[in-house]
Order: C-alpha cells, then structure tokens, then sequence
C-alpha cells in the first residue's frame, strides 16, 4: 500500500485522536489530499480536504469546529487532529489523493486501507 493509515483506535465520546497518513513514494506535495470516513451501513463521505499549494482546507460541516486537516511534506505525512469525539464519529477512516501520477481529479484517486475509529458513549 501506498497510503498508510495510523492513529485510530478505541476512545471515550469527548476524547481526541490525532489520524496520520504516510505516502511512501514521491510527489507528495503536488497533490491535494483528504480524509474519508464509512460507518457501517452508510456510504463513505468525506471529512476534510487540504489543497496542495495554498494549503486551503475544507472540511465537512460534522468536522468543523472539531477536526484540523495538516500536512507535512518534508514527512510525506497527511494527519487528521479530531477532537471532542462524538459516538457517530465512529468509522474506518481512509487517507485519499487526488493525484495518481500526473493525473489529478477533483475525485480521490488513491486510497489508503483504513484505520478504524471507535468512539464509546
């Protein structure tokens, strides 16, 4: 795998994690970048999303407020702050690209396997 998913786990509602994301190859930081969640039985949708660029960073309206998108590109690293978790937060979250290759879409084009978070009531 190309992305690699870390940092979920089991975490009390109120709580925090901190996701990171690893993309061991090259052009790193030519391509925008996100983060993705699925809860079971519903479909995936996406959390937050930083540019490649500018930086600029936009976030679902259930993350605002709660989670911060950042990256390192001297690290090849994509991380995902969450904060004052909520039980319906809970689901496997999946680090995106926006770019394979030369090709950029403004659909993830590259997925990670996941990391699951559980947040308990």
């Amino acid at each position: 795998a190309h992305l690699v998913e870390s940092g979920g786990g089991l975490v009390q509602a109120g709580g925090s994690l901190r996701l990171s994301c690893v993309d061991d190859r090259m052009m790193f930081s030519i391509s925008a970048m996100g983060w993705y969640r699925q809860a079971p039985g519903k479909e995936r949708e996406m959390v937050a999303t930083i540019s490649s660029t500018s930086g600029s960073k936009d976030y679902a309206d259930s993350a605002k407020g709660r989670f911060t998108i950042s990256r390192d590109s001297a690290k090849n690293t994509l991380y995902l702050q969450m904060n004052s978790l909520r039980p319906e937060d809970t689901a496997m979250y999946f680090c995106v690209k926006y770019c394979a290759g030369s090709i950029c879409s403004d659909q993830p084009l590259e997925w990670g396997q996941g990391t699951q978070v559980t947040v308990s009531s």
